[in-house]
C-alpha cells in the first residue's frame, strides 16, 4: 500500500514568544500535517557541547500547548518524549490534556532517550538501552491505560500506578502512537506497538556524531524496515505492517540547484563518500524537482510517507509540501 505524503515541521527554539506562535502558524498554513517539538532541557554549557545537540531553549509541553492555541488544524506533537525525564502518571495526565485542549489533535511521541550528557546534566540515572526501553515500555502501557476505558492498572518493574481511572479522555479515541529510534530492539518494539515509526539514527554512542550517521545509510536503513516488520509480524491487535506509517527526519535537507558540489562539500563530515550521501534517506540535496524524486523513490523503497523537516528549512521547503502533500 502505498501512502499518501504528508510532512511536518520541528523546532527546537523561540526568539520570542510571538515568534513561536507564527512558527505555529506558519506551518498550518503552509500545508504542513504536524508541528512538533524535540525533548531537550538542558542549555548551553559543557554537558550540551559534548553532545554536540543544538539548544532547546523552550520546554515541550508548555511549547506544545501555546503551539495548539496558536493553531486550529495541525497536529502537534514531540520527535519524541524521552520516557526517562517523566514521572510517568503525570506524563500521561499532560498528554491527555493537551489532546482534551487540542481537541484531538495531538501526536504521541515516545523513545527510551539517548543524549547521555544531558542525563548526566540533570541527574538522571543514565541505565543501559535495555532498561531504557523496558521503562518505555512499561510508560506506553501506562498512557495507553490512562487514555483508555476503565481503570489504571499497572504493576510494573518500572511503573506502578493502580487504582483510578485517567481523565480526561480523548477527544477522537486514542491518539496516534510514534515511537522512534534507529536499533533493533526499539524498531521492533515500533514494529509491534506504535502506529508511526520514526526512524533515527541508532544513537548508541550517546551523542550526534559519523558514528550515528553512519548508522542510517541506505543499506542499514533497508535493515531497519525488516526490524519494523519483524516486530510488527508480533502485534496483537488487527494491525499489520502495511498499517503503521514510516516516519523520518530530514535533517539534513538543502534545496540547491548545485547538488553534486554540496554533495562533495558535506559528505566528508559524516565521514561519508558523496554518493553515500546521496542516497542516505535523511539527507535531501537538490532542486526541488530533484528532492521530490528523491522522496518518491524513497517511498518505493522504504515505504517512508512521512517527512519532517527542521524549522529553518521551512522556506526553501515549502514548495515540496505544496506539491506532494498528500498524493
Amino acid at each position: 500500500m502505498t501512502r499518501p505524503f504528508r510532512f511536518g515541521l520541528q523546532s527546537y527554539a523561540a526568539e520570542s514568544p510571538a515568534d513561536w506562535r507564527e512558527q505555529a502558524k506558519r506551518a498550518e498554513d503552509l500545508g504542513f500535517s504536524t508541528f512538533s517539538v524535540a525533548d531537550h532541557v538542558i542549555g548551553p554549557g559543557p554537558k550540551l557541547a559534548a553532545t554536540n545537540h543544538p539548544v532547546q531553549n523552550v520546554a515541550a509541553v508548555p511549547a506544545m500547548a501555546v503551539a495548539i492555541e496558536a493553531t486550529s488544524t495541525i497536529n502537534v506533537g514531540a520527535r519524541v518524549f524521552c520516557t526517562d525525564y517523566r514521572q510517568p502518571v503525570m506524563f500521561a495526565k499532560e498528554l491527555a490534556t493537551l489532546d482534551f485542549f487540542s481537541e484531538g489533535r495531538l501526536e504521541i511521541g515516545i523513545g527510551c532517550g539517548w543524549l547521555q550528557g544531558e542525563y548526566e546534566a540533570m541527574g538522571v540515572p543514565w541505565d543501559p538501552a535495555g532498561i531504557r526501553l523496558d521503562r518505555m515500555e512499561e510508560t506506553l502501557t501506562l498512557i495507553r491505560q490512562h487514555l483508555g476505558d476503565g481503570d489504571v492498572d499497572l504493576r510494573g518493574e518500572h511503573v506502578d500506578a493502580t487504582g483510578f481511572t485517567g481523565v480526561p479522555k480523548p477527544a477522537n479515541g486514542m491518539p496516534p502512537i510514534m515511537i522512534g529510534g534507529g536499533a533493533k530492539r526499539v524498531l521492533g518494539i515500533a514494529g509491534r506497538e506504535a502506529d508511526i515509526v520514526s526512524l533515527n539514527f541508532d544513537n548508541s554512542s550517546g551523542k550526534i556524531g559519523p558514528d550515528g550517521v553512519g548508522s542510517s545509510t541506505a543499506a542499514l536503513t533497508a535493515e531497519k524496515i525488516d526490524f519494523i516488520r519483524s516486530g510488527a509480524a508480533r502485534r496483537t491487535d488487527d494491525k499489520s505492517f502495511d498499517d503503521i506509517e514510516i516516519e523520518i527526519g530530514a535533517y539534513f535537507t538543502v534545496v540547491t540547484d548545485q547538488r553534486a558540489a554540496t554533495l562533495e562539500q558535506m559528505a566528508p563530515m559524516f565521514q561519508l563518500e558523496p554518493e553515500q550521501f546521496a542516497e542516505h534517506p535523511h539527507a535531501l540535496i537538490g532542486s526541488v524537482d530533484e528532492i521530490c524524486a528523491q522522496l518518491i523513490e524513497r517511498r518505493e523503497t522504504y515505504g517512508i510517507s512521512y517527512v519532517t523537516f527542521g524549522a529553518t528549512a521551512v522556506s526553501s521547503v515549502a514548495p515540496v509540501v505544496e506539491r506532494l502533500a498528500g498524493t
